[in-house]
């Protein structure tokens, strides 16, 4: 069962009945889920390229670059400037996505025991930070040639903090209770 599937057989009912809504449409969804990752430090160009290279093969789309949108003479940025890359999944491609990080992607990363509830923000939605790429199962033992972390937000469209929490959950994130 996809997870898609899941959301429409398991977690609407489910959703419906905790929180006594009468009408399935009140119940909160994933709208999106953003990739981002920075490289101010990195100037090489193949590097850069590798970067690219990555993100493409993670998240099965191109990632888009970000410019600075101020100069900062501590960080050495200026207007314009290359900072970071970022990807924004939707539809069949987030579900996919959602469901790689869920059961291979975070099981996989170092000294995991869970994701804490602090990574939610006041409308429900989830920020994980990956330190290290490599625990996606499309990266290949020594396909790669250096490490770089990530951050993903999963966005959904709850009211509250406590509906987006119990989304997330029961569609499978492995949140601390």
């Amino acid at each position: 069962m996809t997870l898609q599937e899941k959301y429409k057989k398991e977690v609407v009912p489910k959703m419906m009945a905790k929180f006594g809504w009468k009408n399935s449409m009140r119940v909160p969804k994933i709208l999106k889920v953003v990739v981002n990752t920075g490289v101010g430090k990195i100037k090489d160009e193949k590097q850069l390229q590798e970067i690219v290279k990555m993100l493409t093969l993670i998240t099965g789309q191109k990632p888009a670059w970000r410019p600075a949108k101020k100069a900062i003479s501590s960080f050495k940025t200026r207007i314009g400037q290359l900072v970071g890359y970022t990807v924004t999944l939707r539809g069949k491609r987030m579900y996919d996505f959602i469901g790689r990080l869920i059961n291979i992607a975070l099981p996989r990363e170092r000294d995991f025991r869970g994701l804490d509830s602090k990574s939610f923000d006041r409308n429900g939605n989830l920020t994980i930070g990956v330190k290290e790429h490599i625990v996606f199962p499309e990266i290949i033992g020594e396909d790669y040639k250096f490490l770089f972390g990530l951050e993903v937000t999963v966005v959904n469209n709850a009211q509250k903090r406590e509906e987006g929490i119990e989304l997330l959950r029961m569609m499978g994130f492995p949140i601390k209770p």
